[in-house]
């Protein structure tokens, strides 16, 4: 009598929603999630750990984790904080009794949740799988056993799901709705470019400290011989939103390169570039959205890249030729990521128009298998048919 009594007045109640990203990237598609279910829902409330974005969306947060700083921070001090985000989070869960709770990637601490959440009967969405197919697919097991409903963004791991049982739905790319492939003509590269008759390339670092060391200096030593060999080049360099210019100038001292540091606008300088050097990650798909020839380097310490191999079950680093299921984006790893390499392939991919045009091709189709735009209405509709409103 008590729960049937209990059942009736939540319904008539708003529904709540827990959800939580440990990063920055989670933070943005969790922002553009929570807007997504207020657009049909408004009366929905919404606690969480998040950033910037899903606070504008509205979300109460319980930490920011921007400052949970769970990226970088030493050992035992990290060990705390994520132990004292989990207690709150755990508290949030008894006491404030959400509908549905919704995790995004960043595995290990949202499986613990989701074990906790699972104990209470609360139902579990886990939106942006963590990479298992690429570390640890015992992982899967856990999944299974916590989670009511994956809901992927890459089309490959739909299947990965579907034959271990997990119940799953693709619902595209949500860098299809970030991203705006800008016609031409709309697109100023006069604004970029010093001279009009100049190639453009793009180098991108990466979003942290410790990759901008490995790869900057290696990448502007490339720049330069690929200077040698062609003349009318220009070099641009988009600083990702975690970095500030003071932290790179001091690789640039010295260097006779005509470069220019762009702060933001990362997508629009992807788009101007004949092509770019990237580190690995979610830019690969950048480039591959937006149709830019590139280069992927990938180096990380020695014990890590070591115990990856061991682990990793795929052929390609690059997002873009692993849904491409091919090489399209030249990958150097590790030993090969020197400037002589980098150039190399660079060189080889300006002066080749017929393989620019193939990368190009190559690439559409990379953008056909990631889906139609609406990624975040599509996620929103599962989640509320997961509490009942569907």
């Amino acid at each position: 009598m008590h729960f049937h009594s209990r059942a009736v007045q939540k319904g008539a109640m708003a529904k709540k929603i827990l959800i939580i990203a440990g990063e920055a990237s989670g933070d943005l598609h969790g922002g553009n999630l929570v807007q997504a279910i207020r657009t049909v829902d408004p009366s929905i409330s919404f606690r969480g750990v998040g950033g910037v974005h899903m606070q504008e969306a509205g979300v109460k947060l319980l930490w920011n984790a921007n400052e949970m700083g769970i990226v970088g921070l030493p050992g035992a001090r990290r060990l705390f904080t994520i132990l004292q985000v989990f207690r709150l989070v755990s508290a949030t869960l008894h006491s404030w009794q959400p509908d549905l709770v919704i995790l995004i990637d960043y595995p290990e601490f949202n499986l613990t949740v989701a074990g906790k959440a699972k104990k209470l009967g609360i139902q579990v969405m886990y939106y942006i799988s963590p990479q298992i197919w690429a570390w640890r697919s015992g992982r899967i097991n856990t999944i299974s056993q916590r989670v009511d409903r994956m809901v992927v963004i890459l089309p490959f791991e739909e299947a990965i799901y579907e034959k271990a049982n997990v119940k799953v739905s693709f619902v595209g790319h949500p860098l299809l709705d970030v991203i705006r492939v800008k016609d031409e003509e709309a697109i100023t590269r006069s604004h970029y470019l010093k001279n009009e008759a100049s190639l453009l390339v793009g180098l991108l670092p990466g979003s942290r400290l410790s990759e901008i060391s490995h790869l900057l200096p290696v990448m502007l030593d490339a720049a330069t011989i690929i200077t040698r060999e062609i003349s009318r080049v220009e070099f641009l360099v988009p600083l990702a939103s975690t970095i500030r210019q003071e932290e790179i100038t001091s690789y640039l001292r010295g260097r006779d390169l005509n470069l220019t540091v762009v702060e933001g606008n990362t997508h629009e300088v992807i788009q101007v570039c004949e092509m770019i050097i990237a580190a690995s990650g979610t830019v690969t798909l950048e480039a591959a959205i937006l149709g830019t020839p590139l280069i992927v380097v990938y180096k990380v310490n020695p014990l890590t890249y070591w115990l990856g191999k061991r682990l990793v079950q795929v052929e390609h680093v690059a997002l873009a030729n692993i849904v491409a299921g091919e090489t399209v984006a030249p990958e150097l790893i590790q030993h090969e990521v020197t400037s002589e390499r980098i150039a190399q392939e660079a060189i080889g991919i300006l002066e080749d128009s017929k393989r620019q045009a193939w990368i190009r091709q190559r690439f559409s189709e990379v953008r056909e298998k990631l889906g139609s735009p609406g990624a975040s209405t599509r996620a929103a509709a599962i989640a509320l048919e997961l509490m009942g409103n569907g």
